[in-house]
């Protein structure tokens, strides 16, 4: 570090530090003056130094340029004498003349020897050559020297036809006939070169590094010469004409540059598409995907034993890591245009990541593998992976609901009766078929988010499917009822199958759910169950709308005993025409139903009943004979009773028929205890004034002066007691009191 300069102010003040030292300044002046003297005359000698040494090498500057202009001239002087040696010796022209028939005849001597020993030399290479190329694999002994005699015997021919370009036509047909045969085994020679250098890998892999390094020999020794045969034509190229003349040698070489290392190089790039090609089948990309293990090996192997052989200026490893990766992708892309399976894709997409994995794990610089595969798009997969899913299960399903619905609206043949005896079609196990198919793809993707998508995939379908058949039943329906003429029989047992079905779909959608929720994280747990559940609430939301059309179909058959409920032909039983016909399509649910649906189907008939008997009682524009009226309650109640019990328990039941019963308890009070009747009912039923009030005025035995009190008290007693509908509605709910002319339109 530099020493802090000291200004002449701080010099003094260092020297003067009190006052006794103003004796001493005339003794530090003159200190002060020796050393200004001493310095000034070291300036002074280096000054004059430096002066000499600048003057000196000026002289010699001078100097050099006097030498240098001076071997100019002399150089033109001799440049003029070599460019007109005819002024100088008298007898040049006839030395010049003597010396170029001495050439000649040399040349001439030479090329008659080489074409003559150029047949049996080519014996010789032809022996070897044939005796290399048999193993492509082989330890070559013979490949340097084959490559030493023919680039011999190759210059002679390009010196010969170069010389023989002033000749005649048939002189060099001549030729080129003596040629033809070094021709063929120059491109047979070629050929076991690209060969060679197509199999570099595994010339490594049979221990013949030697091979690889004769190749990369021979290729720099071409090389060589290609540069000094492209060195040679510049020069003559930017040379003046008579300049170019004067040098013979390059009039000869007529070289055909061979490109050797370029030659190599492409060998290499072919015999690796070459490879890919062979282990890829358009038919099964699987396979491909899934044996792919020699990629890795060759990569490993080219880093420990083929690099080590090359040069470093060939970048051997970057050119085999680019071209199969380059070659790789271009396969990658050919599977994804080619439409691949479901299957193909989700392999694909697994293989894609364990591919970065791998080439992460072998150290393969990320710059050598750019393009990434895909474009690095792979994620795109998986939305393809999901319209694949969309296409096929929208084909499959309109595929397989044509056949279904076609079978369900024509019914040609009854349903096919599975191994429990009930009706059924085969539409549930094949949908579930497909679902299961692509659900297990999903599952070995093993990626939860595919799974997810799939699975709402599958719902909307499911759904679709629950969709169409609920507009199928509607419309099947509504034909039986309006134009029955042209329906097709066995709609009941169709629709029984059809019921079977949606719980079969049911019990293997929860199935599949319950295999499902194990097999992923609480974040697509909730998805999952969610969109199967809704799956299986359609199915028993289908599975009820089959029962209910059942249901229709029996009350459509009794539609004329029904509407004459509470009308004279209802005193003589018609209500038992009902009972009957119920029974006996009660035989056919009780045979082909699935249980469960029996069980809900038993308790919506007896629920619709009874909504339609308290309907029509409530609303019955004629008078009930009393006590007639109550009499054939009872005996309905009596047969409904003895109907139902044999489908479900008698307790229950009982629990049913207590709204009859009350009713039945309103009808036969004396004016004075209907309200204590009533008083039961509402406490369960709720008010329902207006029900009560009509049933009061339906009755024979009571007067309009009559029902006026019956209703006051009741009224009193709702206002009284507070009495509301029920927290929860009970069958009354579903009763409908119509007004009068409702009821006079009704008759």
């Amino acid at each position: 570090m530099a020493a802090a300069q000291v200004s002449a102010a701080q010099a003094l003040g260092e020297y003067l530090q009190s006052p006794d030292d103003l004796i001493k300044v005339a003794a530090f002046r003159k200190k002060l003056e020796k050393e200004k003297a001493s310095i000034d005359a070291r300036l002074r000698n280096g000054v004059r130094e430096q002066l000499q040494a600048t003057r000196e090498g000026l002289r010699k500057l001078l100097s050099t340029r006097d030498n240098v202009q001076t071997i100019r001239d002399e150089m033109v002087v001799i440049d003029r004498l070599c460019s007109d040696p005819q002024n100088i010796v008298p007898t040049f022209d006839q030395i010049s003349r003597v010396s170029m028939v001495h050439r000649n005849f040399e040349h001439t001597e030479e090329m008659v020897n080489n074409l003559v020993e150029m047949e049996n030399r080519l014996d010789a290479l032809e022996d070897m050559l044939e005796s290399d190329s048999r193993d492509i694999l082989g330890p070559a002994p013979n490949i340097l020297m084959i490559h030493y005699q023919l680039n011999q015997l190759e210059g002679f021919r390009n010196q010969t036809m170069h010389q023989a370009k002033t000749a005649s036509a048939n002189s060099r047909e001549i030729l080129n006939r003596r040629f033809e045969r070094l021709n063929n085994v120059i491109e047979g020679f070629d050929q076991y070169f690209t060969g060679l250098a197509r199999n570099v890998v595994n010339l490594v892999q049979e221990g013949r590094k030697d091979v690889v390094v004769k190749l990369i020999k021979i290729a720099e020794i071409e090389g060589k010469e290609d540069e000094k045969a492209i060195a040679i034509r510049l020069v003559k190229r930017a040379a003046k004409l008579d300049a170019s003349s004067k040098f013979k040698s390059m009039q000869a070489n007529a070289r055909v540059l061979k490109h050797y290392r370029s030659k190599m190089t492409k060998a290499i790039i072919d015999s690796i598409h070459d490879m890919f090609d062979q282990a890829f089948d358009e038919n099964d990309p699987i396979t491909f995907l899934n044996n792919i293990g020699w990629f890795y090996e060759d990569i490993i192997r080219i880093e420990r034993h083929v690099v080590p052989c090359f040069p470093p200026e060939y970048d051997i490893y970057s050119l085999f890591i680019r071209e199969y990766h380059k070659t790789l992708n271009d396969i990658i892309k050919k599977i994804v245009s080619s439409d691949p399976d479901a299957s193909v894709i989700l392999v694909l997409f697994d293989w894609l990541k364990q591919y970065k994995k791998d080439m992460k794990q072998l150290n393969v610089p990320p710059e050598l593998m750019e393009p990434a595969l895909l474009d690095g798009k792979e994620s795109t997969l998986i939305e393809d992976y999901l319209q694949i899913i969309v296409k096929k299960l929208d084909e499959w399903v309109a595929n397989l609901m044509k056949t279904e619905v076609g079978e369900f609206t024509k019914r040609e043949e009854p349903p096919e009766v599975d191994s429990d005896g009930m009706y059924g079609t085969q539409g549930a196990i094949i949908l579930f078929q497909m679902v299961n198919q692509q659900v297990d793809l999903a599952t070995e993707s093993g990626q939860g988010s595919i799974l997810a998508r799939v699975i709402e995939e599958v719902n909307r379908a499911m759904r679709g499917v629950q969709d169409q058949w609920v507009k199928v039943l509607e419309a099947e329906f509504k034909k039986h009822v309006e134009k029955p003429e042209e329906a097709a029989g066995g709609l009941v047992d169709y629709c029984i199958a059809l019921a079977n079905d949606q719980i079969k779909s049911a019990d293997f959608a929860e199935a599949l759910l319950g295999r499902l929720e194990q097999m992923v994280s609480e974040k697509y747990r909730v998805t999952i169950t969610e969109r199967l559940n809704d799956a299986i609430d359609g199915y028993l939301d289908v599975a009820k709308k089959c029962t209910q059309t059942l249901i229709d179909l029996i009350f459509n058959d009794v539609k004329p005993a029904t509407k004459g409920l509470f009308t004279p032909p209802w005193y003589e039983g018609s209500t038992n025409q009902i009972v009957e016909t119920m029974k006996d399509y009660m035989g056919d649910f009780q045979n082909y139903l699935n249980p469960t649906l029996l069980d809900i189907l038993v308790d919506d008939l007896l629920d619709t009943f009874l909504v339609i008997y308290l309907n029509a009682l409530a609303n019955t524009p004629n008078k009930l004979k009393m006590p007639a009226a109550s009499d054939r309650i009872k005996e309905d109640v009596s047969a409904l009773f003895g109907f139902f019990s044999t489908l479900k328990p008698a307790k229950e039941l009982e629990d049913d028929f207590e709204v009859i019963e009350q009713i039945l308890s309103l009808l036969e009070a004396s004016k004075d205890m209907v309200f204590l009747s009533f008083w039961s009912f509402a406490r369960v039923h709720g008010p329902n004034t207006a029900f009560v009030e009509g049933l009061m005025k339906a009755r024979s035995d009571l007067d309009r002066t009559a029902v006026n009190d019956v209703m006051e008290s009741v009224k009193r007693k709702v206002k009284e007691e507070g009495l509301a509908d029920p927290p929860e509605p009970t069958i009354m709910k579903k009763v409908t009191v119509q007004n009068f002319m409702s009821r006079i339109l009704r008759t």
